[in-house]
């Protein structure tokens, strides 16, 4: 076995179990990924898919938390050019920095070898994404799922190519126009993931799974791969990465009217907690049904 630890990001390789795990070490963000994260991830990738003895790529994070997606932290100094200027940034800037990372998102979907999702605890943003494009994914109940930028940006807002063909039209309008974040235990009836098991059990049975997978042909299995991608871009994914960039450079030069939330100012007047307090506020409708 090989491990590859770099920053917030760790590769371990068993050649010998056909099987590789590729962990999100940020446990002080939940495990969320800044761009540099990204890139290392898909570096890793890269070195994944080149190496004949790996069938199979588990995709985790620290301490029982899977990924809360990009992180908002510094999420808008991605756009500052090189100088970084204060000014805001231009469309063009917008559209080559959000190329590269739903690029990224590209990569992963079409990856060649069969990847599998942890998924104990939090998956929401780009983690959740990350979730829905992996071939297996074994999930928690309790798990929390969802789509919270939505909040901050707008329903315009990642991959909606995969949001429908993977959850359906109607769920992912509710995700997409409400931002909820839901757990797991209330899509287990849908059959969207491989399974949904008590938390404690995920890692254990993401092994079963990945143990399973490594009895197949590993030519089978790439063969498999290409296929489904084949499928996939000819019937419902066709325009998906460009479709994903474009509407989120737009989304992030949304206007705001005055009784709307505006995260950005309010998180320069407040700060990041105090912003997310104001959301919440702001989010919270009672439900009278409930």
């Amino acid at each position: 076995m090989t491990t590859t630890p770099s920053g917030r990001v760790v590769l371990d390789v068993d050649r010998a179990e056909h099987i590789a795990r590729l962990t999100i070490d940020n446990p002080t963000r939940k495990n969320a990924y800044d761009p540099a994260m990204r890139r290392q991830m898909d570096e890793y990738l890269d070195e994944v898919a080149a190496d004949d003895a790996v069938k199979v790529l588990i995709v985790r994070g620290a301490d029982g938390v899977f990924t809360t997606g990009a992180d908002m932290a510094n999420a808008y100094s991605w756009y500052s050019g090189d100088g970084g200027e204060k000014r805001r940034p231009s469309q063009r800037r917008r559209l080559a920095v959000d190329r590269e990372s739903f690029g990224f998102y590209h990569n992963f979907l079409t990856f060649p070898k069969v990847t599998i999702a942890q998924v104990e605890t939090y998956a929401l943003g780009g983690g959740f994404e990350l979730a829905l494009m992996c071939d297996l994914a074994v999930v928690g109940r309790h798990a929390k799922l969802g789509m919270p930028g939505a909040r901050l940006l707008g329903p315009a807002l990642g991959n909606l190519h995969l949001f429908f063909h993977r959850l359906g039209p109607v769920l992912s309008r509710r995700l997409l126009f409400t931002g909820d974040s839901i757990e797991a235990a209330e899509l287990e009836h849908l059959g969207l993931f491989t399974e949904v098991c008590d938390d404690d059990d995920v890692a254990r049975r993401t092994e079963h799974w990945a143990a399973r997978v490594t009895r197949m042909p590993a030519d089978g299995l790439a063969i498999a791969k290409t296929g489904f991608n084949l499928v996939e871009q000819t019937q419902s994914y066709i325009g998906e990465e460009a479709t994903g960039y474009l509407m989120h450079a737009f989304a992030t030069n949304l206007r705001f009217e005055d009784d709307e939330f505006n995260f950005v100012k309010t998180r320069a007047k407040l700060g990041t907690r105090g912003a997310f307090t104001v959301r919440d506020e702001h989010f919270a409708v009672p439900d009278e049904d409930a």
